[in-house]
């Protein structure tokens, strides 16, 4: 695999956030998306991540209200909460911004995010 600043940056973003857990996600894809892992590490992590005016644990807190309130990507939740905390969230601000997605996402999607942040251990 190629690499550039971009997947450097990205790749240093990533295990700083996620450590352990993030390496499996781009391992588990190499065997069948190997470009869409360099793609993953380089754009949200090498791009996105990377950029100044928000801290870690501001980029982690939307990361997990925003997949809470999508509802459907409970896996990439438990990574984001672990990432969450890995950062200085506590548990109970991971459950607060969860709790606060049943008023705009519904209250399936929080209970469902609920049982993730439960599950993510």
């Amino acid at each position: 695999m190629e690499t550039n600043d971009r997947y450097q940056r990205g790749w240093g973003k990533l295990k700083e956030i996620d450590g352990e857990a993030g390496e499996r996600v781009i391992e588990s894809l190499k065997d069948i998306a190997p470009d869409f892992a360099r793609l993953l590490i380089e754009f949200p992590f090498g791009d996105i991540y990377s950029r100044p005016g928000l801290d870690l644990k501001s980029r982690e807190i939307a990361v997990v209200a925003a997949l809470t309130a999508l509802g459907n990507a409970t896996p990439q939740l438990k990574v984001h909460i672990h990432g969450a905390l890995n950062v200085g969230c506590t548990e109970q601000e991971v459950v607060e911004v969860i709790i606060q997605m049943a008023v705009y996402a519904g209250f399936p999607a929080a209970l469902n995010g609920l049982f993730a942040a439960k599950e993510k251990g």
